[in-house]
């Protein structure tokens, strides 16, 4: 039976105000992503933060009467006081480095030492290596004016990331009083949380897939950004104390190789051989580097009992989302790209998994 006209008719129109409908939605949906796009790093942050330290808040504000803003706002405030004297240690340290540096160049008191002879014979690199080494350490002046425009561009690199740097890190203190205000609110925030995946997935599922987005963001961020951040702490301080030149590079290099998870002995292992070729073997190197060499495997004994109380997360996914991280959104995006990739990886498996007629086949 063949539709009529004004079957045809009723049948167009209402394609033609679905197609309206969805148009509209589809333009607030965009202008609204555009509004909030600027937020949306930090609001993800403070949301991983917030997450990540509620079952301390849980615990703390049956002490404080029940009253969730108390613990929240203790919380925020203990946690913005113990991270500002490390913070502000380190910080200084990368600013007298980069003076020093600087200062040294100046001045003209910049020797390089000749290559040895055996340089030379090096395969595939021995000779021009050999060269150019040759050439530093007799013209270091002309060496740098040849190279000037890649030199300046280097500088002017390592500037933009010290600059990202310092941002990155007072990004994280507004993040952590927002986090206060989520965990001020957590209770509702949860019930919120549940809504929207019951929405999307059904009210049997929803429950189920809050859970494990809550366990995997907690798993990932004590046990690789927090672990990566307590190691750079135990080590970039015990640099700054020493007196390591540019201790606040090596903390920031030990925080990068925490996150991308390669071990932190790669930076601690040559300071200590530093140490002992400048300052010889006596109580004070020793005691230094007995401390850094522990510090730099603590990871190995906080790995399991951290990471081991959420979920399983592939350590190439955790790298995958660090490095990606970092690429796409600097310094924010090294902590919050292996927290939102490792939830992306645990729900496409729960979604793979959870297949129609699966529950029937058990």
């Amino acid at each position: 039976m063949l539709p009529t006209p004004t079957a045809e008719k009723l049948l167009s129109r209402g394609l033609l105000d679905v197609l309206i409908r969805a148009g509209l939605i589809a333009v607030l949906v965009i202008f609204c992503y555009r509004v909030f796009r600027p937020f949306l790093d930090l609001m993800l942050w403070s949301l991983i933060l917030a997450v990540t330290l509620y079952p301390l808040q849980v615990r703390l504000k049956g002490k404080l009467s029940n009253n969730d803003g108390r613990s929240a706002t203790l919380i925020t405030l203990i946690a913005i006081g113990v991270l500002m004297v490390p913070i502000y240690l380190l910080g200084s340290s990368l600013a007298e480095s980069v003076e020093n540096a600087l200062a040294v160049v100046r001045s003209g008191n910049l020797h390089i030492r000749p290559p040895a002879e055996s340089v030379a014979d090096w395969p595939l690199i021995g000779k021009p290596l050999h060269a150019f080494w040759l050439q530093a350490s007799t013209d270091l002046t002309g060496v740098a004016q040849k190279f000037t425009p890649q030199i300046k561009e280097l500088v002017l690199t390592l500037l933009g990331k010290l600059a990202g740097l310092g941002m990155g890190l007072l990004v994280f203190i507004v993040a952590l009083m927002i986090a206060g205000i989520f965990m001020a609110y957590g209770e509702g925030g949860s019930r919120s949380a549940v809504e929207i995946a019951s929405r999307l997935s059904g009210p049997d599922k929803g429950p189920q897939i809050t859970e494990l987005c809550t366990a995997t963001i907690r798993a990932v961020a004590q046990g690789v950004v927090g672990i990566a951040f307590i190691q750079m702490l135990l080590i970039g301080v015990a640099f700054v104390l020493k007196g390591i030149p540019g201790a606040g590079l090596l903390a920031l290099a030990v925080l990068l190789l925490g996150i991308m998870q390669l071990p932190a002995t790669l930076i601690t292992v040559p300071v200590i051989a530093f140490v002992f070729t400048t300052e010889g073997a006596s109580v004070a190197t020793i005691v230094f580097s007995i401390y850094v060499f522990i510090a730099g495997l603590v990871d190995n004994v906080l790995k399991p009992l951290m990471l081991g109380r959420g979920v399983d997360v592939p350590m190439p996914v955790v790298l995958i989302g660090a490095l990606g991280g970092m690429v796409t959104n600097g310094v924010i995006g090294l902590f919050i790209g292996p927290v939102v990739l490792a939830v992306g990886y645990q729900l496409f498996w729960q979604w793979v998994r959870d297949q129609p007629g699966a529950e029937k086949q058990s």
